[in-house]
């Protein structure tokens, strides 16, 4: 947990739930909320598992927050059916959410995210073009409880059922974190003497199976899902194919931006989803900036 942002007196709080520390993603998420909160002289205190993606912190700085009775929540859930019954206290408290990335059942003013059964079959067709429709991979799938790897993994398998010539060698749990990713990949290759492609469901994972197959000295043409700065270097250096901007920096923006309009009355709509786009060579230098440089999308663009 972090110490909130500096606001004037009788400020607003905003308490932001995330997964983790180790993905870079999220760190993206916290400083948008905090750049659209600070700018707005709202406060932010950040819950953050010190164990990545723990339940059982996440239900504790659940219990933290119905004692501190903030103005209002932002939240990532970090277990879809484990967080069902704290997210009901939170509505059971009074204490307005707006969900963030994964969805869950419950009482929220309004879900802000993208379609992620049609980013990961998107980005299984693009992979399968530049193979020309043929050849081997291996999918790296982040943890099953994250409803948005269960739908990553659902447009997977839209698009195996329509490239009947691709071999799926394997599928393991990375984690969605790049040590992981890069554990399982390596036995990926010690059980595989050819793999021509890795499908991972986000960028750190992806990283992960690149530090693979350095050490293996081996190639595999490598894509992966969220834009990171370190994934785009890795595009730009034609060491990875592609990423798909599930871009958690324009969505904790419009998270900020839609718990404050709550806080101001404003109605909002059920669900804000973000628009994805490929990032290739043909368009990489957009995402070179840090995300300490990038603006956040005026509210218009993503709320039409």
């Amino acid at each position: 947990m972090s110490a909130p942002t500096q606001p004037p007196a009788n400020a607003k709080t905003i308490a932001v739930f995330t997964k983790n520390s180790t993905n870079p993603a999220y760190a993206a998420f916290r400083f948008a909320v905090d750049q659209v909160a600070r700018a707005n002289g709202a406060a932010t205190v950040h819950f953050v598992p010190t164990q990545p993606d723990n339940v059982d912190e996440q239900r504790a700085f659940v219990a933290q927050v119905l004692r501190d009775k903030p103005d209002i929540v932002i939240f990532i859930p970090v277990d879809d059916v484990a967080m069902v019954d704290p997210v009901k206290q939170l509505n059971a408290a009074g204490i307005p959410i707006v969900l963030a990335s994964n969805p869950l059942p419950g009482k929220f003013i309004t879900f802000v995210g993208a379609d992620d059964e049609d980013i990961g079959y998107r980005q299984a067709k693009y992979l399968f073009a530049e193979m020309g429709g043929h050849g081997r991979i291996v999918v790296l799938e982040g943890p099953p409880r994250a409803s948005t790897n269960r739908a990553r993994v659902a447009g997977y398998r839209r698009a195996f059922a329509e490239a009947p010539a691709i071999e799926v060698l394997a599928s393991g749990v990375g984690m969605f974190q790049q040590p992981d990713g890069k554990r399982v990949m390596a036995q990926f290759l010690c059980d595989h003497a050819r793999i021509d492609a890795v499908l991972s469901a986000n960028d750190g994972m992806a990283l992960g199976a690149l530090e693979a197959l350095e050490e293996a000295k081996r190639s595999a043409v490598v894509i992966g899902i969220n834009g990171i700065l370190a994934a785009v270097k890795e595009i730009a250096a034609g060491r990875m194919l592609a990423s798909f901007d599930f871009d958690m920096f324009k969505i904790g923006c419009t998270c900020a931006r839609a718990a404050l309009r709550c806080l101001d009355g404003e109605s909002l709509p059920e669900r804000i989803m973000l628009p994805t786009e490929v990032i290739d060579r043909s368009n990489y230098q957009v995402w070179l900036a840090p995300f300490e440089r990038r603006t956040c999308p005026a509210w218009s663009d993503v709320v039409r």
